[in-house]
């Protein structure tokens, strides 16, 4: 009997036939602020080390600067399934649920090692909310400490009254009204633009949103105040992660725990060299004197006592927690 000849082409069909072939995952991750900023960095080295953990079986693109969602928009998207990941300012949701928003509250955590002993009273309560609103946090890292930067000298807060000054969170406008500052919402993609068409004024922001927005452009001063240092936090959409296999999930967690660590690290250099990148620009980096400090840490008493009034016995439990 006369075998048939199977030709090459033929032969390598039937090969990859028979062999099985995993589906590769593809995930979006939306972000709100620039490509050059470090959290959007560490998001990026995220996506790296999962894709180079799995072998290429989970792809994460990340949509840098609003690309995808503006930034309040952001938890909605993931928590819906319009995205499978997403990064968001914490304080941003205040309004929704008080606990949110204690990472920006003036002066109750000042320094890096505040801001972390407050993550760590903070996180089983975010984890239990985020559980419960279809949600996985990932991991959390602090912006660099908040200072105000300005277009005059402050000597005390009524420098500040009538002033366009900008905000960006539920904390901040309330900060704003409490130094008789006239508050205006703009997110961090924004700013530059509200600055030099003369929205604001003024703003409260890290130096690395400074930066991010060349502030040096249009204001003099830069306060070093380090008021408190809010958080970011990167979101999985539950159902999505319970839809990989294993060893994905195992892979995407150990990336999280990586990016913690490394952005809480990076944070704290980024200040230094923001900092110092304004002052190289022609900012004059300043120390609050002494009447604007207490002006503001009045306000931040009024602000912990307003915040602990309206979430009652869980916010307590959450100051409580970290003070001990």
């Amino acid at each position: 009997m006369k075998r048939r000849r199977i030709l090459p082409a033929t032969a390598l069909a039937l090969a990859l036939a028979a062999t099985p072939v995993w589906a590769q995952v593809k995930w979006d991750l939306a972000a709100a602020y620039p490509a050059s900023n470090f959290h959007t960095e560490n998001m990026a080295q995220l996506a790296s080390e999962v894709d180079k953990a799995t072998g290429g079986q989970l792809k994460i693109t990340v949509h840098a600067n609003a690309a995808l969602f503006k930034a309040p928009e952001i938890k909605r998207a993931v928590q819906g399934g319009q995205v499978q990941m997403g990064e968001i300012l914490l304080g941003n949701f205040q309004n929704e649920w008080q606990i949110f928003g204690i990472d920006s509250l003036p002066f109750l955590a000042d320094s890096y090692e505040a801001a972390k002993k407050l993550y760590a009273a903070q996180k089983p309560f975010l984890e239990k909310k985020l559980a419960e609103q279809g949600m996985l946090l990932l991991y959390s890292v602090a912006w660099p400490p908040q200072g105000i930067g300005t277009k005059k000298t402050l000597r005390s807060a009524a420098d500040l009254r009538g002033v366009k000054w900008r905000t960006y969170s539920p904390a901040t406008a309330r900060l704003a009204q409490l130094l008789g500052a006239q508050p205006v919402t703009v997110q961090a993609a924004e700013l530059s633009q509200a600055l030099a068409t003369g929205v604001v004024e003024a703003t409260m922001s890290s130096s690395a949103t400074g930066m991010d927005n060349k502030i040096y452009e249009h204001l003099k001063y830069y306060y070093d105040t380090r008021a408190w240092l809010p958080k970011n936090a990167v979101l999985v959409n539950k159902k999505a992660f319970d839809a990989l296999d294993k060893p994905l999930q195992q892979a995407l967690l150990k990336a999280g725990t990586d990016a913690d660590a490394r952005g809480w690290s990076t944070s704290t250099q980024v200040n230094t060299d923001t900092t110092a990148k304004l002052k190289a620009h022609g900012m004059k980096i300043v120390e609050p004197p002494a009447a604007l400090r207490a002006d503001l840490a009045r306000a931040g008493e009024s602000m912990l006592k307003e915040w602990i009034a309206t979430t009652g016995p869980e916010g307590q439990a959450l100051i409580d927690a970290y003070r001990r």
